[in-house]
């Protein structure tokens, strides 16, 4: 039998190896392909944004967080705009009893801001503090604390986010710097409430530590949560048709930037405070049921012990 010659390359040549190489690897090189797919595409901005978020301070000495008013605040809010989505972000800085880190409680404030703005442009900020908290928001909102301008103020730029803002117990009231009657930034869509039996934010006789420490929960944080959610609602409802403004709290107007005190049951008028004082019943004739309507604290004549909040 003849002998058949074929040319061909050596086994263990460099050509031989890749063409094994090559027909084994092929399949394999396929079948990842198939089972990795085509690459999801990234997630809309604004996929997962809320519609609105609190951006709260909490009071001295209080653990870290929202705080109690804090709480109750955004508790009362969602309750009043049920059909919002409402977020949270509690201010990081150190609420001690010195009282020296109000400007770095402001400057997260306003770097949590441009970061809620860029991923969310359309999420509605709302701010708020009590207490030392309160004196953070002054600073975000230009007003000068004790008058030293601690810390940063907001970017104007960034101010058509804000939809309202709420302090409570707020020190600089007491001189005559209330919040919403002083800032130029956001004072328009801003309301300040003065427990007027709180020494902190009024100056007086007759104020008793209770009024600021047991002063402002649930009273007073239901009359903002109705404040705030108007001016939500009648926000959101100018980019999104169907929402419309909270039923029976009319419109936020009424409000203004002036008002600094409100009533307390069992404390006597606001009026009955020494000097001239705004009119808070007639300011707001659209808001019959927004008085606080629980009972007073009761007062405690002591001072506070060591592990109390206090500004």
């Amino acid at each position: 039998m003849p002998i058949r010659c074929t040319r061909g390359h050596p086994v263990g040549s460099d050509r031989s190896t890749g063409r094994w190489v090559g027909l084994v690897a092929s399949p394999l090189f396929v079948t990842s392909a198939l089972l990795v797919g085509p690459v999801a595409p990234p997630l809309a901005s604004g996929a997962h944004c809320p519609d609105a978020e609190v951006v709260f301070a909490r009071g001295t000495d209080e653990p870290a967080g929202m705080g109690r008013v804090g709480d109750a605040l955004v508790d009362a809010l969602r309750k009043q705009a049920p059909s919002l989505n409402i977020d949270t972000y509690a201010v990081n800085y150190k609420a001690t009893k010195l009282q020296l880190h109000g400007g770095d409680g402001a400057n997260d404030v306003i770097s949590h801001i441009k970061s809620t703005v860029s991923s969310c442009p359309d999420t509605k900020i709302v701010l708020g503090g009590y207490s030392q908290g309160a004196s953070v928001i002054d600073i975000v909102a230009g007003v000068p604390v004790g008058g030293i301008p601690w810390g940063s103020s907001l970017p104007p730029e960034y101010v058509k986010n804000v939809v309202a803002v709420a302090t409570f117990g707020n020190v600089a009231t007491r001189t005559n710097q209330a919040l919403p009657t002083t800032s130029a930034l956001l004072g328009a869509k801003a309301i300040d409430l003065c427990n007027p039996a709180d020494p902190i934010c009024h100056a007086g006789l007759g104020n008793e530590w209770s009024g600021h420490t047991e002063g402002y929960v649930p009273g007073y944080t239901n009359q903002a949560a109705t404040f705030v959610a108007a001016k939500l609602l009648a926000g959101i409802s100018q980019h999104m048709p169907g929402y419309g403004s909270a039923p029976g709290y009319g419109p936020t107007t009424p409000y203004g930037p002036d008002s600094m005190y409100a009533p307390l049951p069992g404390y006597g008028p606001v009026t009955s405070l020494p000097g001239p004082q705004p009119s808070y019943p007639a300011e707001v004739p659209s808001y019959p049921s927004q008085s606080p309507t629980t009972s007073p604290p009761t007062v405690v004549p002591s001072a506070p012990s060591s592990g109390t909040g206090f500004v």
